[in-house]
């Protein structure tokens, strides 16, 4: 990470001095104000964060979302209140998925039976497939 200024002064003047605990410390010489790089934190890849939001607006569960990508629930709660995500509540129908691999996934459209619902929704996850489909509650 490239060092622009002097967090304190504003100064485009300093130099090193020393490390502390793996990371670079500077020195303004303006103000005589020691300072270190800020440390990066960890990341996760946006893939994962687009898909958890949309596997939560399908209607899985935080929890769920965690058991298919190996995300913290809580991390998928913060990008809920992050994004300003509402899903839409429904009553009628009811989503339930199967995560398949590809000779799975074709055997399954095969079957003519799996093509006839209230909707299908196919989505990668890796090299496996989820599946998520919509049922009416039987009333």
């Amino acid at each position: 990470m490239n060092i622009e200024f002097c967090p304190n002064c504003s100064s485009n003047q300093y130099v090193k001095s020393g490390v502390i605990k793996d990371r670079q410390r500077y020195k303004c010489k303006k103000c005589g104000y020691y300072f270190t790089v800020n440390k990066i934190g960890k990341q996760i890849d946006s893939y994962y964060v687009n898909k958890a939001l949309q596997l939560y607006l399908e209607g899985l569960s935080y929890r769920e979302i965690e058991r298919i990508l190996g995300i913290s629930h809580v991390s998928i709660i913060n990008w809920v209140k992050k994004y300003n995500i509402k899903r839409p509540y429904s009553f009628e129908y009811h989503s339930t998925y199967k995560i398949l691999n590809a000779v799975e996934l074709a055997k399954y459209f095969s079957d003519n039976k799996n093509l006839i619902g209230a909707g299908v929704i196919v989505t990668e996850l890796g090299d496996k497939f989820m599946l998520i489909k919509w049922e009416r509650f039987k009333g």
